[in-house]
């Protein structure tokens, strides 16, 4: 894989190349978690070109969208695919990282107006995912809000936390495989 397809940010693109980009890498919250499930992921997630990883990304949120409660389904889903729209289109290299952050901003009001703890993680995993087509770095965070958002529904439930990481594994074989036929054709 070329250093562009590796990440599409120059200072992720400067870190791998210089063999200083280290997994696991360092939590950015608090969590109940299976640090070698989590591990296991980033041993899949580093392996993925960045378009595929942010589409990665973006499925395991989606999972997360029916538990955002903002007080109002329409203005939800108005951001939530206005916000897409704008990921799409980075992946095609149709939108710029500006435009992605702003989207990204707009992602962001779905966790300041959140109704209850789930809905406000569950919207971070949204806004993490969408800052993946920005940077490489998002990926994991957004996988580690979606494990907050398990601890909230299952207090002290590692069981389901590896649940939680087996479905992301999963997903991120799916997408490698995906990434390794569109590599040969």
């Amino acid at each position: 894989m070329t250093l562009e397809d590796y990440a599409w940010n120059l200072h992720e693109r400067e870190l791998y190349e210089s063999g200083q980009a280290t997994i696991p890498s360092p939590y950015k919250l608090q969590i109940l978690d299976d640090s070698q499930k989590r591990l296991e992921l980033e041993q899949i997630l580093v392996q993925l070109p960045q378009k595929y990883l942010a589409l990665w990304t973006m499925e395991s949120a989606n999972r997360y969208t029916d538990m955002i409660d903002i007080g109002d389904d329409d203005k939800k889903q108005q951001i939530l695919t206005q916000v897409e729209e704008v990921f799409k289109k980075r992946l095609t290299r149709k939108a710029s990282a500006y435009e992605l952050r702003q989207a990204g901003f707009l992602a962001q009001k779905l966790s300041q107006e959140a109704r209850s703890s789930v809905s406000k993680y569950a919207a971070r995993v949204f806004a993490q995912a969408v800052a993946t087509a920005h940077m490489r770095g998002h990926a994991i965070v957004s996988a580690d809000y979606a494990v907050k958002v398990v601890n909230l529904l299952s207090l002290d439930d590692i069981e389901a936390v590896r649940k939680e990481r087996e479905k992301q594994i999963a997903l991120a074989t799916k997408w490698q495989k995906s990434a390794e036929i569109d590599k040969k054709d």
